[in-house]
């Protein structure tokens, strides 16, 4: 019962003080917590809700575990941002400018999406190898570079031919992407199980994309040789070049990795508006950070947290719709989430090392008296 309580400690402290905080924060901004949380979950019970919190999900879990590759290496790769927009940018165009069998063209946007990915990730692995720049300075100069330089060209330069017609919100982007070019949604899949979902709120194939994306991931870091050496390498690179591997080659494989999974983040909302759109979703890159940290790394615990994140930030219109509190509340939650997980998982660190060294002590102590 012991060594079953220990592992639970973390997230059932972290669950505990993330509700208390929460609660004086939301009575710190003069909102009733019962109501709000009342709002939140009775919102969340909601069939189409849950679609929506799904496909908030789905490019979480994606930011999450492109972040969770580099963390796993000791590398912190804080680039998804510009790494998710560029690709989703050169991928919508390309997918735009061909005209392909189904297959053949939504395997094209995906190579697309993941060589971008790549590329840019990889070449801040690159510069770190080569020049010894810390992949967090490179990646933040990356970011900015890809965002207002890359981005804000390649939309004006590729904005679709509007017909003469003035730009809106309909026209604004890329060229749209032709059918046979977009990820089905799965929706029939579903609905036999869990009932009708409506026509506008299809749920997204790139779910099927995710999971996939996440047994690779568990089984490429735990069942491979590569996996060993990228982990190995990440906490003894000293130890894994006595071993065989290369530093300098896990370092630039290993970012490249993760921009070739950052790139899937953005054709969620390509697939689901058939372009690239200015107003494209952004913030999923840095939010990805966070679900990795929370779900440490793990593929099953980062999709709990992408599930957690995405609950709250649906929540957040509820919020704003019924007035119980503020949707900025859903920020400030986000961040009192990952303070409670940290402090929460230190603690039981301390706890099992106390434990571990009483153990020990015991053990030696018996050896001595026999």
């Amino acid at each position: 019962m012991k060594k079953l309580g220990t592992p639970l400690l973390a997230p059932v402290g972290a669950l505990v003080l993330t509700l208390i905080i929460s609660t004086l924060a939301l009575i710190a901004f003069g909102s009733n917590p019962w109501d709000a949380y009342s709002d939140m979950l009775g919102h969340a019970a909601k069939l189409n809700t849950q679609v929506d919190i799904l496909n908030r999900a789905v490019p979480l879990y994606l930011s999450g575990i492109a972040a969770a590759i580099g963390f796993r290496m000791n590398l912190f790769n804080i680039g998804v941002e510009g790494q998710y927009l560029l690709s989703a940018l050169v991928a919508a165009q390309v997918g735009g400018l061909v005209s392909l069998p189904q297959v053949l063209h939504i395997t094209v946007i995906f190579l697309v999406a993941m060589g971008v990915g790549a590329l840019w990730a990889g070449f801040a692995g690159f510069l770190n190898v080569t020049r010894g720049i810390n992949e967090v300075i490179s990646t933040i100069m990356l970011n900015f570079i890809a965002v207002s330089g890359f981005m804000a060209w390649g939309v004006q330069a590729w904005q679709a031919d509007t017909d003469g017609q003035a730009l809106n919100a309909n026209n604004l982007g890329t060229a749209t992407i032709d059918e046979s070019g977009i990820l089905p949604d799965i929706t029939p899949l579903v609905e036999p199980f869990v009932g009708d979902i409506r026509d506008n709120n299809p749920l997204t194939g790139m779910l099927i994309v995710a999971i996939l994306v996440g047994i690779g991931y568990y089984v490429l870091l735990n069942r491979t040789r590569f996996g060993f050496d990228l982990r190995s390498t990440g906490l003894n690179p000293f130890a894994a070049r006595a071993g065989g591997a290369s530093p300098k080659r896990m370092i630039v494989t290993a970012m490249a990795l993760s921009g070739m999974v950052a790139g899937l983040v953005g054709l969620v909302e390509v697939f689901e508006v058939e372009k690239f759109r200015p107003n494209q979703i952004q913030g999923l890159g840095f939010a990805g950070i966070g679900v990795a940290l929370l779900g440490r790394n793990h593929p099953i615990g980062v999709a709990f947290a992408a599930l957690l994140f995405a609950f709250l930030d649906i929540s957040s219109g509820i919020l704003q719709s019924t007035q119980t509190a503020s949707r900025e509340i859903v920020v400030i939650i986000q961040g009192i989430v990952l303070l409670a997980s940290v402090v929460a998982y230190e603690v039981a660190r301390r706890v099992q090392l106390r434990e571990e060294a009483k153990a020990t002590a015991e053990a030696l102590a018996g050896g001595v008296a026999a």
